[in-house]
């Protein structure tokens, strides 16, 4: 059998080839697929292999064609009889097959990319070689600071586009190494591939895969280009074109897809590019796991780009959705606001829908009306909270059932024999979970209550409780599940096993009375302690007690102190605890065959699982939306083709200051789709941009929002333009940062979108800044887009006499008399009113109020009015022009009605003849022929 060794052909960039020999690394072998990196950055994976369940390092595989590594041979299968049962067709076929990642050596050395395998789940890991064990976390609620590492990647992408006339046609393949599920996507992309960028950025991968011919050397994609451009702390490998062969995705599907997610198939069975992107994924995955998915095992589902709407990465920063922009670790973000959740799949749950909002009404109101539903049903409510609280993360401990290790290892048995704890322990959940559900009215809710009827789970647990003991359970404490481990599995079911866990137990009891006979020596108050590290170990306080010559005994050793506590340890302890190792070694390997015996015969019913742990998630976001609003006057808001928000406020200033937040309304329709807002620095117009965003996330993901009455129009997509810091990394200055973040609205904007947009142009001089605002007005103007456009350009405000869907709105300032000071101050009210504001100057003001000296701040003055003679000029509108104004917005009114009116005869009536007295006033009083004007 020939074997891998390692020949470095670089000191930085080992490659590896075949030879007869054989060379191991302290962390296990490594083979050498082909894989290219390209030149830049490598963080570590150890947050994600902390985590995540690697498999175990395979043996050595036979010589293929090329000087790459082929798969393992099938000599190094798991024996006959594991717990998945009868695997051939799926799991045989691919360790048997011989293929080659990435290019051969000679091509890789044409490359200025070094031949590396990367390892994601293994960097730095010693225990590369073993099948390492996962604990889920129960009872979560995440800050900004566990948000940071709850969700750490643990995603890998693979993205292919099309190439000829296909290019712009793009494929993407995902899966969460923590969670069993793939998700397909395809979609059509334009010059700026303003959608890959999101969708990646939003996934947040732990490494992301691509064709090698992406990225040949002077004629790389423009693709690619922004990938790395965009994710530079990302893992990043390129394979060769062969393995993306959508043939062999749509076979992997068809295998790997259990039979409730089957119509994937139908699906994607023309998506070319997905599925392509799908067989280089999987097959790059089973390597670095080095453990393949059980056939029918994974949750497979395709995710069209028109099913959320679209955040880009730059305003999720800017609206400080997931992570705050003074302090990461703080959770004073619109995350922190909603999030209430108890489980760790129900916090990534809100996380993606935060990030991708819905776009489907009904959907959304199904979720509203679970949420109202709650709110007025405290039984209901707490009743759910306090059984969702006590669920594991369900996703990750299903995706450890699914997986097979190549190697069975003791590490491997433990893990298997510790997530069957957890299984039993998630099952018994399901009866609480429908007795607090039986009475909810709402169809969403029913229809979670409907998928816990299903009787595979009681099949599953009454299986589990035939072998299991039904005292096993999932316990805190290391000590504690060690011997729930250990006695998991039922008395004579196996002698040995028997005989093994009363070596075992005569070893602990001989170690505890060991201490306490020492204690009674040495006249000591010691007691026994455990860690996962040390394992037994002898602890002691010293309150009371003086020690002779302020020495322990000799005969103790390893000693640490802490404050008045001492550990430490003996030889005779040392020796008991390696027998005691060895007597639990051969406990887990006997239990760890009764399970898989076990696991065979539940694994066909294994995946109503996955129904579970959508239930749980959905349930715990929307306890959690419940939850925000007990704590706040939330209202639930309505869809309508209006944004019309009454007496809105900030959340997330909300949770910040002591008081409430001024409240402000907003009105936006297609008549009137673009709001110019003006007023003075500090008044309030940047928090108000994000107060309008962060309210139609909020409604769109089926969450209440903080205002007394709200309505939405569906957003598609949500623009913001609101930072003006520089980029150093990519050498931009504010004024250049700006340009592209604008660019990149204009391309991508459309009639559903919403925009927002904050102090455009103030970057460069106010001529060029006044020119550029006043362009991008007017191209934004002709979509029906909602914007709101917030300026200090009291030039732009006049705009509205050309374009009668312009609204200029203006926060109001007091001014009072400092007495201290005897001089003026500015008050500010942060009230939004109508019209433009009246403030003139207010930057002279500001600098008034400063350290300036008083000579700069007069002459200032007198300049400044200079130049505002030369620049302003007389716009005052003509009549004509208030005629169609008025005409314009009658008619506006008149559609909407239409539309949207659910008034009785009567009350339309009135509303009409309302409405026709207010076009009266509106119309110019005085009669001009047309042409005729008064300026």
């Amino acid at each position: 059998m020939l074997r891998p060794e390692v020949s470095s052909t670089s000191p930085s960039a080992p490659a590896i080839s075949l030879s007869s020999g054989e060379t191991r690394s302290p962390q296990g072998p490594r083979y050498n697929f082909g894989l290219q990196e390209t030149p830049q950055s490598r963080p570590s994976a150890k947050a994600a292999s902390a985590s995540t369940p690697p498999g175990t390092s395979g043996a050595a595989g036979d010589r293929s064609s090329s000087s790459s590594l082929p798969c393992p041979a099938p000599s190094s299968r798991p024996a006959q009889g594991s717990y998945f049962g009868n695997k051939r067709p799926y799991v045989e076929n691919t360790l048997a097959s011989n293929f080659t990642f990435g290019a051969s050596s000679s091509s890789a050395r044409e490359t200025n990319y070094p031949q590396t395998l990367k390892t994601p789940l293994s960097t730095g890991n010693p225990q590369r070689s073993g099948y390492k064990s996962w604990t889920p976390q129960m009872g979560y609620s995440a800050s900004s600071s566990s948000v940071i590492s709850a969700h750490s990647p643990s995603v890998i992408v693979a993205v292919v586009e099309g190439r000829g006339l296909a290019r712009g046609e793009i494929g993407m393949a995902s899966i969460d190494l923590k969670n069993p599920q793939i998700i397909l996507s395809q979609f059509a992309d334009n010059t700026t591939y303003a959608k890959v960028i999101t969708k990646l950025k939003i996934l947040s991968p732990l490494e992301i895969i691509m064709s090698n011919t992406a990225c040949t050397v002077g004629n790389s994609t423009k693709l690619f280009t922004l990938i790395t451009e965009n994710f530079k702390n990302v893992n990043f490998t390129t394979i060769q074109r062969k393995y993306f062969n959508e043939t062999k995705g749509l076979e992997y599907i068809e295998q790997l897809c259990i039979a409730e997610f089957s119509t994937v198939l139908m699906e994607v069975q023309s998506k070319y590019y997905c599925l392509a992107a799908v067989a280089a994924l999987l097959k790059y995955v089973e390597f670095i796991q080095n453990s393949v998915y059980a056939p029918k095992s994974l949750k497979i589902c395709f995710q069209g780009s028109e099913q959320t709407a679209m955040i880009d990465s730059s305003s999720a920063q800017n609206l400080e959705l997931l992570i705050n922009n003074q302090d990461c670790r703080n959770n004073h973000t619109l995350f922190g606001v909603l999030n209430y959740t108890k489980t760790p799949g129900g916090s990534r749950r809100l996380r993606s829908n935060i990030l991708e909002p819905l776009v489907d009404i009904e959907t959304i109101n199904m979720r509203l009306d679970c949420v109202q539903e709650l709110l007025q049903d405290e039984e209901l409510f707490f009743g759910l909270q306090s059984v969702i609280s006590r669920f594991l993360d369900t996703e990750q401990l299903l995706s450890v059932l699914v997986q097979i290790p190549k190697q069975d290892t003791v590490n491997a048995a433990e893990s298997k024999i510790t997530n069957l704890i957890y299984l039993k322990h998630t099952l018994e959940l399901v009866d609480p979970l429908k007795i607090a559900m039986k009475n909810c009215n709402t169809p969403l809710l029913r229809a979670y209550y409907g998928s816990l009827e299903d009787k595979r789970f009681g099949i599953i647990l009454e299986k589990i409780k035939t072998v299991i003991n039904d005292d096993a359970r999932y316990m805190k404490g290391c000590l504690n599940m060690r011997t729930q481990k250990c006695y998991a599995v039922r008395s004579n079911i196996n002698e040995f096993l028997d005989i093994a866990r009363r070596t075992y137990t005569e070893i602990v009891d001989d170690i505890a009375g060991m201490i306490s006979q020492l204690g009674e020596k040495y006249s000591l108050p010691l007691r026994t302690s455990f860690s996962s590290a040390r394992g037994f170990f002898i602890q002691m306080t010293t309150d009371c007690i003086a020690l002779p010559s302020d020495q322990l005994p000799s005969e103790f050793i390893k000693i640490s102190k802490v404050k008045n506590s001492y550990s430490f340890t003996s030889a005779d302890l040392i020796k008991m605890n390696e027998r005691c190792q060895e007597s639990l070694r051969e406990i887990y390997h006997m239990t760890y065959m009764i399970v898989c015996k076990l696991l065979s015969e539940i694994y066909e019913h294994i995946h109503c699982l996955y129904k579970l742990s959508d239930t749980v998630s959905m349930l715990d976001m929307l306890l959690s939306f419940a939850h925000a609003c007990t704590l706040s006057d939330y209202v639930r808001p309505e869809f309508t083709d209006t944004l019309a928000i009454k007496h809105g406020w900030h959340p997330i200033l909300e949770k910040i200051t002591a008081e409430k937040p001024v409240a402000n309304n907003t009105y936006i329709t297609e008549g009137s789709n673009f709001l110019i807002i003006t007023g003075p620095n500090m008044s309030g117009k940047s928090t108000y941009l994000k107060q309008i965003a962060l309210c139609q996330i909020m409604a769109q993901i089926g969450s209440y929002v903080p205002a007394e009455y709200s309505s939405f129009r569906i957003a598609k997509q949500i623009f913001t333009r609101i930072s003006t810091d520089d980029d150093i990394e990519t050498n931009s200055s504010t004024f250049m940062k700006e340009m592209k973040e604008i660019a990149y609205i204009l391309h991508n904007a459309n009639d559903k979108s919403l925009i927002l947009i904050d102090e455009l142009g103030r970057g460069t001089n106010t001529e060029e800044g006044i020119g550029i605002c006043y362009a991008v007005c007017e191209y934004l103007l002709s979509l029906k887009a909602f914007t709101l456009f917030a300026t200090h350009f009291l030039e732009l405000c006049y705009i509205d006499t050309l374009y009668p869907n312009v609204e200029n709105m203006h926060f109001e300032v007091q001014h009072v008399q400092n007495t201290s000071r005897n001089k003026e101050a500015i008050l500010y009210t942060y009230k939004l009113s109508k019209g433009l504001t009246e403030e003139k100057n207010y930057g002279l003001k500001a600098a008034e109020v400063s350290s300036l000296p008083p000579s700069i701040v007069l002459d200032a003055k007198e300049i400044t009015t200079q130049i505002t003679k030369q620049i302003l000029q007389n716009q005052r509108s003509t009549p004509e022009m208030e005629r169609q104004r008025a005409v314009y917005h009658l008619a506006t009114r008149l559609v909407q009605t239409a539309r949207n009116s659910q008034l009785d005869p009567d009350s339309l009536r009135t509303y009409l003849s309302n409405l026709k007295k207010k076009y009266k006033e509106d119309f110019p009083r005085t009669e001009q022929v047309p042409g005729k004007t008064e300026e």
